[in-house]
């Protein structure tokens, strides 16, 4: 018993930080104020036109007005939810999230 708790201890603990979800824990939830597009929990710190500044909001779903990536620490819009890729199918329409 003792040896199995000493490898549990040995083992797990330092590895504790590594699990995602124990992570996630500690990010911002959309509408939170951000500065970085890693401090949100979905991975998507939107600038606010409108007012300034910059809130944390959630990934494009499926036909909704997407970019392909995030490039820097801040989007205009957000990537696609995982799953979907973000494509145009005309050349006179915005990018869309569809099904891979």
């Amino acid at each position: 018993m003792a040896t199995t708790f000493a490898l549990f201890a040995g083992v797990l603990l330092p590895c504790w930080g590594a699990f995602p979800q124990f992570k996630k824990e500690l990010m911002k939830m959309n509408g939170a104020w951000c500065s970085h597009h890693s401090e949100c929990f979905s991975d998507c710190c939107l600038m606010n036109l409108d007012y300034g500044g910059t809130f944390c909001a959630p990934k494009a779903r499926r036909a909704m007005v997407c970019l392909p990536q995030t490039k820097g620490a801040t989007n205009i819009i957000c990537p696609c939810q995982l799953g979907l890729a973000c494509v145009s199918k005309d050349l006179n329409c915005p990018r869309r999230c569809h099904l891979i």
